[in-house]
């Protein structure tokens, strides 16, 4: 049943929005140019945010600083966790795929999977976000907005870590 209620969702929706736009007397092939010309002109405004977000994942990546962290945080921290905690606040999808090799390879009841996943339920993805909504509207002072992500950011991460802890350790 939820298999052909599914099907049918989205014909039914576009029938119901050309019907109330007939109904309506919108000009509907207009109003379609119209949005798909303003979709057009945002996604060129934040080409040069996303730009440097590719950039700067590259160098974090290059730089070495990655292994690094790996082999220090060992002890506190499972190493697999590490690329999550840098690129959750740059890049959804990145972090989206570290995250489906830690589940591929260690398994779904692993630690590090519940940590990784409760890392990315817990975080957002605060340079995106600013280049994408703060660029696309022109906002060029976003000093503050940066800082408090990141304080949230920071915040997601230690209390992921606090409650895979507490939930998901035996008690030693």
């Amino acid at each position: 049943m939820i298999e052909k209620i599914s099907v049918l969702i989205l014909p039914l929706l576009i029938l119901t929005i050309l019907t109330f736009a007939f109904i309506k007397k919108v000009p509907i092939y207009e109003e379609f140019i119209n949005g798909a010309k303003d979709g057009f002109e945002v996604s060129i405004k934040i080409i040069p945010y996303l730009v440097a977000i590719i950039v700067a994942i590259s160098m974090f990546n290059a730089s070495g600083i990655l292994e690094f962290l790996k082999n220090f945080t060992n002890n506190i921290i499972p190493a697999e966790i590490i690329p999550i905690i840098f690129t959750r606040s740059l890049s959804g999808s990145a972090t989206l795929g570290i995250f489906s090799d830690i589940a591929n390879q260690l398994g779904p009841d692993n630690f590090t999977t519940k940590l990784a996943a409760i890392m990315v339920g817990s975080s957002e993805t605060t340079f995106y976000v600013l280049a994408v909504y703060f660029g696309s509207i022109g906002i060029k002072k976003y000093r503050y907005a940066i800082l408090t992500g990141l304080i949230a950011d920071f915040t997601g991460i230690v209390l992921a870590i606090w409650v895979a802890r507490l939930f998901f350790l035996p008690n030693t």
